[in-house]
């Protein structure tokens, strides 16, 4: 039987979308794949250009907050940022928390003007979190 795995972060619109979607599009046989986040930001338009880069389809997500997904029981919450981890809820039942925290693509970006340079912080997070997903058994009880 597939387990539930929900990736939280703070906005639902970056690193947990592409934590989803690599997730649906590597382990799907293995996991029912969610996001979500402690608030709803909106999905960022340059997390979708580079997972499309890599022939993964984001566009039809969108930002989603716990209260969206109250009814799935989850049997692992991955946080995937500082935030999320600090403040994640309690989830009734026998969920497994787990910390793996992402650097922030339009952080890591404040302060470059170049696209070229900026979608480079997304790919590069995106490739983190592929690698992360790829060996995700691992870091699971």
């Amino acid at each position: 039987m597939k387990k539930n795995l929900l990736f939280l972060c703070t906005g639902n619109s970056c690193r947990s979308q592409m934590a989803e979607a690599w997730l649906r599009h590597l382990k799907s046989t293995q996991f029912n794949a969610y996001s979500a986040g402690i608030e709803q930001h909106g999905l960022n338009a340059m997390a979708v250009q580079v997972m499309a880069e890599v022939d993964v389809d984001m566009s039809s997500h969108h930002s989603k907050s716990l209260d969206d997904l109250s009814d799935i029981k989850f049997n692992y919450v991955i946080t995937v940022c500082g935030h999320a981890h600090e403040t994640c809820p309690y989830f009734p039942g026998s969920a497994q928390v787990i910390h793996v925290g992402f650097d922030d693509p339009p952080t890591l970006a404040k302060s470059l003007t170049e696209e070229s340079e900026v979608l480079d912080c997304y790919r590069r997070v995106r490739d983190e979190i592929k690698t992360f997903v790829k060996q995700i058994e691992q870091h699971l009880n």
